[in-house]
């Protein structure tokens, strides 16, 4: 299988990218803005699987302008697409009163926009039967718990949950499946800069294994869901 990975420098993205490697099977295009990052991730990928086929991409989702030509190459290094794992975020913990409209920027064009024109920009390559997964939050599922500081980040992620909820009957005519994994808490960077000095319920492994699961079979079960993926208590 041929998987873009977005995010995947640090932490749950950086894991999934670990696990897909295993199999000789998959090509995993690692994407990240930071190469150090790609480049660590590569020899950690090599040192447990040498036959790991991973390709590292530095891009910064902000550069909307150049989708295009990233699909280009996209269409030169991998050829086809069975899997897109949007699983890049950003996060700013402000209150509300005090939230700039670029902080709200910020997070709404890595969080959806970015999901939303990469994915059309990717379209043309994916394979039927292909499978898009959105890694959202929680606090983006209407219903649960919201945290202060938060707002605008939960507003972007329950956009990316109503998205995929959208491209799943959109692109249903093309075979392709979409579905959206609601994370609860996972001890990464981002939570512990959401929540200092607490412990969440999953390591960034644990998540990575459920996301990588998910995204090689979950279509086979799943179009158009949000599924909630937390311990309880998280």
């Amino acid at each position: 299988m041929n998987i873009i990975v977005t995010g995947a420098g640090k932490g749950i993205g950086y894991e999934t990218v670990k696990i897909l490697c295993k199999h000789k099977q998959n090509h995993i295009l690692a994407l990240s803005r930071k190469m150090n990052d790609l480049k660590e991730l590569i020899n950690d990928c090599r040192k447990q699987t040498p036959e790991a086929k991973i390709t590292p991409y530095e891009f910064d989702l902000n550069q909307f302008d150049f989708y295009p030509f990233i699909a280009q190459r996209m269409e030169v290094l991998l050829h086809r697409i069975d899997i897109i794992i949007h699983n890049a975020g950003r996060l700013v913990n402000k209150p509300f009163i005090k939230t700039e409209q670029g902080d709200f920027d910020d997070i709404f064009n890595v969080n959806v926009k970015a999901p939303y024109f990469f994915t059309q920009a990717l379209l043309p390559l994916m394979n039927k039967g292909g499978h898009i997964v959105m890694v959202s939050s929680l606090g983006g599922v209407q219903g649960t718990r919201k945290f202060p500081g938060l707002s605008a980040y939960s507003a972007s992620k329950g956009a990316l949950t109503v998205l995929s909820e959208c491209l799943a009957g959109e692109l249903a005519d093309q075979e392709i499946y979409v579905n959206c994994l609601a994370l609860g808490g996972s001890q990464t960077k981002m939570f512990e800069k959401a929540f200092p000095g607490v412990k969440a319920g999953q390591s960034p492994q644990q998540m990575a294994s459920f996301i990588a699961d998910f995204a090689v079979s979950g279509q086979k079960h799943f179009n158009g869901k949000v599924l909630e993926v937390a311990v309880s208590g998280t």
